[in-house]
């Protein structure tokens, strides 16, 4: 007798070393997306994104931001377009090519801004057969007006869970953010820049280690269960006609 008898062992699968250490990897850079959370003319979150997608760049990635300028309200009664609105439709475009992200928020009363939560709203779990987040990576970051917080990144982290993100163990926060950048817009060097180069680097290692088998590394049992139970409903109503 099994000692897991509460198991539908032909649903259970043991590790498979072929699928977690595939012989042929891909060999482009990886597609990093950036978000930011502020629409300010001098935004500092866009600014530390913008510092981040250098670095990227300099690592090798394929890098793209998305502008939230213009994206609605979600569930938003004034928006008829709905999922078809141009700017929900290029987020959700930008989503689906890439392998990781970034979040830069500002934090605003101790949170992250309604415009950053706003975008992260507009992300579906799924879009038909296909979870666009899931399995991807993600890095957090950002910036406060005042002493250093870890409120912002840690709801981020929160919400990049929920979203079936692999976020990585490192992550940014920029305090006192109007002083660390020049009249020229760039960073200033410092440990928190330093910081900046640490999680890129971090996350384009993640990435690369990951993106190869994201749809292994999140195969879970009580879907395939789910997905079997589905499955054997729709033979057996197909026999009754």
């Amino acid at each position: 007798m099994s000692d897991t008898p509460n198991i539908v062992d032909d649903l259970f699968h043991l590790p498979d070393p072929g699928a977690l250490f595939p012989s042929e990897r891909r060999s482009d850079p990886p597609r990093i997306l950036l978000l930011y959370g502020s629409l300010r003319d001098r935004s500092f979150s866009r600014l530390a994104a913008e510092e981040a997608g250098r670095i990227l760049t300099k690592l090798g990635a394929d890098v793209r931001f998305f502008h939230p300028s213009g994206l609605p309200l979600p569930d938003d009664p004034a928006n008829s377009a709905g999922t078809d609105h141009p700017k929900v439709a290029e987020l959700r475009d930008l989503v689906n090519w890439c392998d990781g992200m970034v979040w830069s928020s500002p934090e605003r009363h101790g949170a992250m801004t309604g415009i950053m939560k706003a975008q992260i709203d507009w992300i579906p779990l799924s879009l038909g057969s296909v979870r666009p987040t899931q399995g991807k990576t993600l890095a957090v970051m950002q910036v406060s007006g005042g002493s250093q917080s870890f409120n912002t990144v840690g709801q981020l982290r929160i919400l990049g869970r929920w979203m079936r993100l692999l976020t990585i163990p490192n992550q940014s926060s920029v305090p006192k953010a109007w002083q660390e950048f020049g009249p020229d817009d760039r960073m200033k060097p410092s440990a928190l820049y330093d910081r900046i180069v640490d999680v890129m680097e971090e996350l384009v290692r993640f990435t690369l280690l990951t993106r190869d088998i994201r749809e292994h590394l999140v195969d879970r049992y009580s879907e395939r269960k789910e997905s079997a139970a589905e499955l054997t409903k729709r033979v057996s109503l197909t026999k009754a006609l």
